[in-house]
């Protein structure tokens, strides 16, 4: 799809004036003209309002620096019924510590996260002496989220974002990262149709866009941010981690000072778990 095809967004209405504004107020009293209030509602639970809402949201993206791109982007989206299934049918951070485990495939994660340690050693000494995060910790999370890069998702990253904005469940959560995610479009970071996880997370590591805009890094050196390409993804995996507040030489197992800054990488407990526990078994 073309950046420049869709269509030009909706103008805000023309203010009403005189007679005019006395006869809207008299339908409205009497039943035959909803107030313009109604239409303007800030989330929806289904995608009846999607359309409307979007116009508005336009709005807002545009005061916030959103450029031509990316309200194109906006402009186009669509209702991500896909997302929202998956949004209210998150099952797998209610498991036990074992299940989730089970689940993830630890195991595999584990042998595979040895070998590419193994193979890649020069570029995790690396990331550990710069962001002080050891290999253990980045490759887990490499794992864990994307089987090392095998499927980091097949959901438009722009409509993802924008519909988990305009639901009413975490509207205030999702907003920054759609501003973000339009953003990205402005600057080449991502298209319209880029693909990713049902939340709108983007590539080997399922960076959200507003952490992606915030903490990504030019591993390497090729001018751009991409978080397809595994060595920017890692290394920015590292700094995220870093910027939250990791201490180089700390440990960060339940009860030590790094273990809480894995939860700025995932709020879910068993997942925070489960990664300090890969860690460990790949660092040693």
């Amino acid at each position: 799809m073309s950046m420049h095809s869709s269509r030009p967004l909706a103008e805000p209405p023309t203010r009403l004036s005189g007679p005019r504004r006395w006869l809207a107020s008299a339908l409205v009293g009497l039943g035959l003209l909803a107030p313009v209030t109604a239409l303007a509602q800030s989330c929806g639970n289904t995608g009846a309002g999607f359309d409307a809402w979007k116009a508005q949201f336009a709005q807002e993206a545009q005061r916030n620096g959103v450029g031509a791109r990316g309200l194109q982007a906006l402009a186009a989206t669509s209702y991500s019924s896909s997302t929202i299934s998956a949004d209210r049918n998150q099952k797998s951070f209610k498991y036990s510590l074992p299940k989730f485990m089970q689940v993830r495939g630890a195991p595999t994660i584990i042998a595979q996260g040895k070998q590419r340690k193994a193979q890649s050693q020069s570029f995790y000494d690396a990331l550990e002496r710069i962001y002080g995060v050891p290999a253990g910790v980045i490759i887990s999370i490499h794992g864990m989220e994307t089987g090392f890069g095998r499927f980091t998702g097949d959901t438009p990253v722009v409509s993802a974002i924008v519909t988990l904005t305009y639901d009413c469940r975490r509207s205030d959560f999702f907003k920054p990262h759609a501003i973000a995610a339009l953003k990205m479009v402005d600057l080449g970071m991502i298209t319209p149709n880029s693909r990713g996880a049902k939340h709108g997370e983007l590539g080997h590591t399922q960076f959200l866009p507003g952490n992606a805009l915030a903490y990504g890094v030019d591993a390497d050196g090729n001018g751009r941010v991409d978080l397809n390409n595994q060595s920017d993804a890692l290394a920015s995996t590292a700094n995220f981690l870093r910027q939250k507040g990791w201490r180089p030489g700390q440990g960060y197992q339940p009860g030590q000072p790094n273990f809480a800054v894995i939860g700025q990488w995932n709020a879910a407990t068993v997942y925070q778990q489960a990664i300090a526990q890969i860690a460990s078994q790949i660092d040693g």
